[in-house]
């Protein structure tokens, strides 16, 4: 006897490829939160004095940690990319022993802040141009990464002129000093024009009360007394 099933779908599953895509996505967000990344910070860009000295920033991070991570900074020399330092940091709270390969060249980093900031002291117009921030990192099967932070030396840094900033501003304050003078003066106004009105309706009481003495009505001092009665 032949059962037949009514209204049921057998479970297909999709071709094996899609399940190792789906596998592989996974894998890779969670390797992807793990990476090793270099950063410069918010604006990684700086303008600055010829003469003067500069910090350029840069932090790694790395979520599973580090071991025997190899850093370096590079200058883009007209398309040729030069050493400026670099070092390798054997794990977490262990300082680097940084070589450096230029002149005017300190490395100010903290490896306990993840910290590889290096200063250029009394720089020069040939000082401008690209910085590269690079870190790779073992631990994490040579991940590496690189943050790129911009120099601009200058003669002197441009003033910004605040003259038109000043003007609106005053006029915005004098427009609203106005605006609370004339608040002032119409509070002031309508208290004395209700006091003069309070004094007005006093008078007018008083004299009221005057009249009806002056006229001898019921009730006034002014009323006369009988006359007495002859014997």
């Amino acid at each position: 006897m032949e059962v037949q099933w009514v209204g049921v779908e057998p479970l297909r599953l999709g071709p094996p490829h899609t399940a190792l895509g789906l596998i592989f996505s996974v894998l890779l967000g969670v390797w992807s939160v793990q990476a090793l990344e270099m950063s410069v910070g918010k604006i990684p860009f700086l303008q600055a004095v010829n003469g003067s000295t500069v910090m350029l920033p840069c932090q790694y991070i790395s979520c599973i940690g580090i071991e025997d991570l190899y850093f370096s900074w590079q200058f883009n020399d007209n398309g040729t990319m030069q050493k400026v330092c670099d070092s390798v940091i054997a794990s977490e709270e262990v300082e680097p022993h940084v070589t450096i390969y230029r002149e005017r060249v300190e490395f100010v980093g903290k490896n306990h802040k993840n910290n590889i900031s290096i200063l250029l002291w009394n720089i020069t117009f040939e000082d401008g141009g690209q910085y590269t921030c690079f870190g790779r990192n073992p631990k994490e099967k040579g991940r590496n990464h690189s943050a790129i932070f911009n120099l601009i030396v200058v003669d002197q840094l441009r003033v910004v002129d605040n003259t038109l900033t000043i003007i609106i501003a005053s006029c915005v304050g004098g427009a609203i000093a106005a605006l609370m003078g004339f608040m002032l003066l119409k509070n002031f106004t309508l208290y004395v024009m209700s006091k003069l009105e309070e004094k007005n309706k006093e008078c007018l009481v008083t004299s009221s009360g005057i009249d009806n003495t002056e006229n001898g009505l019921s009730g006034s001092k002014a009323d006369s007394k009988p006359t007495p009665k002859k014997k």
